[in-house]
């Protein structure tokens, strides 16, 4: 059986997914100039696999017992593309942060299951930032 602690971080890593994924749809939405379109698909991307991913992680919240929070951590869209880019780096590097300790969290539990989904999603959250970082390059 998960913790407390573990199931709690697995709905706030729930909630930061919400979040991102619809940050990032409404900064596919709104972003508008010349930049736009070498940006829009990237944005429209990324926030479709943050909405995989808050699916993935509700799902073995559930599993383990806990119910999956609907509600997301406060939006950023930012006015101009660097204002964007800087909120989604930094959302990044917070959800790169907390993964890191669900993992060693789940592991230390013997939650090898949640440790792996959460190790997979990693790699997918550093693509993100790096995605973010070359965009922020641009700017």
């Amino acid at each position: 059986m998960a913790s407390k602690k573990l199931l709690g971080m697995l709905n706030d890593a729930i909630a930061g997914e919400l979040q991102v994924s619809v940050q990032y749809m409404w900064q596919h939405v709104q972003w508008k100039g010349a930049k736009h379109f070498s940006v829009k698909d990237e944005f429209e991307k990324i926030g479709i696999e943050e909405m995989k991913h808050a699916e993935t992680i509700a799902e073995r919240l559930f599993y383990l017992g806990g119910t999956p929070t609907t509600k997301p951590q406060p939006i950023t869209v930012g006015l101009s593309l660097k204002e964007m880019l800087i909120a989604d780096i930094k959302a990044e590097e917070m959800t790169i942060k907390m993964y890191k300790e669900i993992i060693g969290l789940a592991t230390k539990e013997g939650d090898l299951t949640t440790a792996h989904i959460f190790t997979e999603i990693l790699g997918d959250e550093e693509e993100h930032h790096d995605t973010f970082q070359g965009l922020m390059e641009e700017v």
